[in-house]
């Protein structure tokens, strides 16, 4: 009677244990999806906000709405989500987690080469504003002012492409 009592308990505490374990994979779920959700959201509205700047002229070194370079455009904008970052291009791609192109999303970074293909040395930042079917877009300080550009088949983006990184808005 006792073994039979053993293996019962036993048994009870294996299918409880197992309840508890699912019951943590589902919470862990569902923090996963919330923060994926909060991530997107702040993405959307980064992106909101860049797009207001829209035809704003090419300045170097320009931070202020009367001009942007490249980095001082996404440090403008970030800056107005609480974000202190680095003030160049290169510095920037450094931050956040490295992603693949495929993997690309709203709100991520790319980074380029800058006029001189025969360097390594990130010169050029972009924010991607749409990823839509494959197909990148990015808002960028280029040299005709802040501007949306496709990098897909771009002859220009495409060869000068280093790297993207993906930054962690959640907490901000």
């Amino acid at each position: 009677m006792n073994a039979i009592m053993n293996s019962c308990i036993l048994i009870l505490l294996f299918c409880t244990s197992v309840s508890i374990a699912q019951a943590q994979i589902q919470n862990e779920n569902d923090s996963l999806a919330l923060r994926e959700q909060m991530l997107s959201d702040k993405a959307d509205a980064i992106i909101s906000y860049a797009k207001k700047f829209m035809g704003v002229p090419y300045v170097w070194g320009g931070m202020s709405p009367s001009g942007f370079d490249c980095s001082g455009f996404i440090n403008y904008v970030f800056r107005g989500f609480g974000f202190s970052l680095t003030r160049t291009s290169y510095g920037l791609a450094e931050l956040g987690k490295t992603v693949k192109l495929s993997e690309l999303r709203p709100g991520d970074l790319m980074f380029f080469k800058g006029r001189n293909m025969n360097t390594t040395r990130v010169g050029h930042v972009a924010l991607v504003v749409d990823t839509t079917n494959g197909t990148i877009q990015f808002i960028h300080a280029a040299r005709t002012g802040i501007r949306i550009d496709t990098f897909n088949n771009s002859s220009y983006y495409v060869p000068r492409y280093i790297k993207s990184k993906r930054m962690d808005y959640v907490g901000y």
